[in-house]
């Protein structure tokens, strides 16, 4: 560690400080599925990341960080900061055809930052309602939308396949987006994105929510999309679904490098918080048609194992006291509304009103987290429930009968690492020339530290729907050895802990799909039906 900090003392940044009115522009990108193992500061080298790298070891690599299994519920926490199990959106996905959102009663991010005057843009996925348009972005404290309601799209022809139907999903705010046909979805995200930043008023700070496709499965006539030229890059991977996915992610990437350069020439990075997360653990070999890797974590998206919990993230920011490090303190998806809110220097109001807590200070300046638990969920209609207290974790119960219960690669360690690349991407150029870079020797001592290695620990064998398990975290991040049977007191804790969270669980808001809400009604377009009394088309 000492050695580490010695090397850290040639990174200086300039020393901002915000007032009311130069609050920090906030982006926040999110990438949907994205293993935990698919970005290259985590140890792998199969497939390039060198734009969202180079903002993590410039910033802080986010080493104890948690979303929720799933799409909608880490949304949900996100935008809420509550755990899922409190806004009765804890149990798997909101679909087009469901009559249901997330709960109008709750204040979400975008109307905290709209409060301190903040100009809010969401670009790309919402998937947190739409059958009302109450419940759709524009009415929820964002300005603009271009992207789609539902929880995935073709990413050319922009439709989605979900029951009860095949239907078109994409939007500039509540209009129907028609002409962007056949035009790749990453890209058209980016480039509005860009957009978006170059015709900012920058006299008052942006909120940019950019919550991309990538790396999702889009529908099951060709899951895993990207256009040729880019995937022909990629002809050393030898699986041809981790190929194309190599190829989405890439596309990913460069999005990232042009979001940091358009906020570089706007001198507005000087000024920015940027956020990159998962939204949930990758879909590993084969599961929901994808590709992604979790290794060498356990488990896959929609499992509570590591794998499906552990999350990919980072936080670059001026603001940060001491950048360019790997941050070992505790945090989950929903304290980013007041950690946000910290940081934009606003009144965090009552903070029992949420299950986030602020880690802004903490992660800033290297001190010890104020969270010392996550609740991972409770699930009753799965029958699963997961929850870490400091170095522990209890999981019980599992999905899919144990089916993705197992460890999935690649690993991609066996892969050359580009740091030059790293160093001359857009983004790595764009904090050159703000004096935000780092040098090979960092980057290479952050990536070590980031890099989970578990081959010493021995297997205990674990069977959850049996009996609950126990695992230390800290020392056995890979959940290869159960310890129930030797520490029953930290077991019976952790249930008891468990028991107390469930007690204050609402009851999960899932809803039958309405035929109303079928595409085919509505010149198959996934549509706000509720707000209609009958359908546009009738079909016999």
């Amino acid at each position: 560690m000492l050695a580490l900090k010695t090397i850290l003392i040639g990174l200086v940044w300039p020393a901002f400080v915000f007032s009311s009115e130069t609050r920090p522009n906030i982006v926040l990108i999110i990438a949907d599925d994205l293993g935990f193992n698919d970005v290259g500061f985590h140890g792998s080298g199969e497939i390039p990341t060198p734009n969202i790298d180079a903002l993590a070891y410039s910033g802080l690599i986010l080493d104890n960080y948690y979303v929720t299994p799933i799409c909608t519920p880490s949304r949900s926490a996100l935008m809420t900061g509550k755990y899922p199990i409190h806004t009765g959106m804890q149990h798997a996905v909101l679909y087009g055809a469901e009559p249901r959102g997330l709960p109008l009663t709750e204040k979400i991010l975008p109307q905290y930052l709209e409060e301190l005057g903040y100009v809010n843009h969401i670009v790309g996925k919402w998937h947190l309602g739409s059958w009302k348009k109450e419940y759709t972005p524009l009415y929820r404290g964002f300005i603009s939308h271009l992207g789609y309601w539902t929880g995935h799209q073709d990413y050319f022809d922009h439709t989605a396949v979900e029951n009860p139907g095949w239907g078109l999903d994409m939007r500039r705010n509540m209009s129907i987006a028609y002409d962007l046909h056949g035009q790749y979805s990453t890209d058209l995200f980016t480039e509005e994105s860009v957009r978006l930043i170059n015709e900012h008023n920058t006299e008052k700070p942006l909120f940019l929510y950019l919550a991309h496709a990538a790396v999702h499965s889009g529908n099951p006539y060709e899951p895993l999309r990207a256009p040729d030229d880019e995937v022909d890059k990629f002809e050393y991977i030898q699986e041809s679904q981790r190929q194309k996915f190599a190829a989405m992610l890439s596309k990913l990437d460069q999005s990232v490098g042009a979001v940091v350069k358009a906020l570089k020439n706007r001198n507005m990075l000087e000024n920015s918080i940027v956020i990159f997360t998962s939204d949930n653990g990758g879909p590993a070999a084969g599961f929901n048609l994808n590709a992604a890797s979790n290794y060498p974590l356990k488990g896959v998206k929609n499992t509570l194992w590591e794998g499906g919990i552990k999350g990919a993230g980072l936080v670059w920011s001026p603001l940060i006291k001491k950048p360019a490090r790997v941050a070992t303190q505790l945090m989950q998806i929903a304290d980013w509304l007041p950690t946000l809110l910290e940081a934009a220097g606003g009144n965090r109001g009552n903070e029992s009103d949420w299950d986030g807590q602020s880690i802004w200070t903490a992660l800033s300046e290297d001190i010890e987290s104020p969270r010392t638990e996550v609740l991972h969920n409770i699930d009753d209609i799965y029958g699963n429930a997961a929850l870490t207290v400091n170095n522990w974790k209890i999981i019980q119960g599992t999905t899919y009968n144990g089916q993705w219960d197992n460890w999935y690669g690649p690993s991609g360690r066996d892969a050359q690492y580009n740091i030059s690349l790293v160093q001359n991407s857009p983004t790595g150029k764009a904090l050159q020339e703000i004096n935000a870079s780092t040098s090979a020797e960092v980057i290479k001592s952050l990536r070590n530290a980031a890099t989970i290695d578990c081959k010493n620990v021995s297997q205990i064998e674990c069977n959850p729907v049996d009996a609950p398990c126990l695992f230390n975290i800290a020392s056995d991040p890979c959940e290869y050895a159960n310890l129930a049977t030797d520490y029953p007191l930290i077991l019976q804790q952790l249930q008891k802990k468990l028991q107390q969270y469930n007690a204050t669980a609402i009851p999960p808001r899932n809803l039958p799909l309405d035929e109303r809400g079928n595409p085919k009604y509505w010149n198959y377009v996934f549509t706000n039906f509720g707000d209609y009394e009958t359908p546009l088309v009738v079909v016999n």
